[in-house]
């Protein structure tokens, strides 16, 4: 049974020491019910206020490709395309303004089952995951997807002139601008491969020849286009983030007891 740090009143059997009670399993569910609709409600009000910004939100998102290209325009040819994407823009924005509070929640409903240090070492690594996912999105939108833009719209621009959906558009960087956030998150999962003892910083080390091979496949994937100087803008920061990762994994991987 899970614990809650609510009080109850004194001389109630199931309070521990520490003035914490055990929840029974349909408490639990309760708890649970309660935080799920807080993060719902968060949701909705994010949404409501996106849509109001959301024609702010898409000029936003193709300002890139209109700085590189005279001649881009979009367009949406079936009936329903341009509000679907501006309600899955909507919908992104809404869950990128209640992220905040949809991990507090999760963090107030497993922090009671928790040590004093086991929360500390969940509150910062949550709050270095959320800093190290803003930091991958904000350097595919300034860094990754200029050039990437530029080459894909340029290309053969005496051919035919770039009118693209507003749907496959919106989605081709909002994916981009996601899966790099993502890959940005290589310093957490390195970090807690070490601390659960599944790798040592010895072994990362070792393997750092597979892993700047590994940093230029996700840069393959992630980014649009096929030439090396985009795919290394991606791939740099990922191999740099991997040796950051290594230099957390010496501080926070178990100790070898002493012979």
């Amino acid at each position: 049974m899970a614990r809650s740090a609510a009080p109850e009143s004194p001389g109630t059997p199931e309070e521990n020491e520490r003035g914490e009670k055990y929840l029974t399993l349909f408490e639990h569910l309760q708890e649970l019910r309660y935080r799920l609709m807080v993060s719902s409600v968060a949701v909705v009000l994010g949404l409501a206020v996106s849509a109001y910004f959301g024609k702010d939100l898409i000029d936003f998102l193709k300002q890139p490709a209109e700085d590189r290209s005279e001649n881009f325009r979009l367009q949406f040819i079936e009936p329903f395309e341009l509000f679907v994407t501006y309600f899955k823009v909507a919908l992104l924005g809404g869950l990128i303004l209640a992220m905040p509070v949809i991990v507090y929640q999760a963090l107030r409903f497993v922090s009671p089952g928790l040590n004093p240090g086991e929360r500390r070492w969940v509150y910062g690594t949550t709050a270095g995951a959320m800093a190290l996912f803003l930091s991958g999105v904000a350097f595919a939108y300034y860094v990754a997807l200029p050039p990437a833009l530029d080459f894909l719209l340029n290309f053969g621009d005496d051919l035919a002139q770039p009118n693209i959906r507003v749907g496959s558009y919106i989605d081709f960087v909002t994916r981009l601008l996601f899966w790099t956030g993502v890959a940005f998150e290589t310093p957490i999962i390195v970090m807690f491969l070490a601390r659960f003892g599944i790798v040592s910083a010895r072994q990362l080390l070792h393997w750092w020849r597979p892993a700047i091979v590994g940093a230029f496949i996700i840069a393959a994937i992630v980014t649009p286009t096929i030439d090396p100087v985009t795919q290394s803008l991606v791939a740099g920061p990922i191999i740099v983030l991997y040796f950051a990762g290594i230099v957390l994994a010496v501080l926070v991987q178990p100790r070898q007891p002493r012979v």
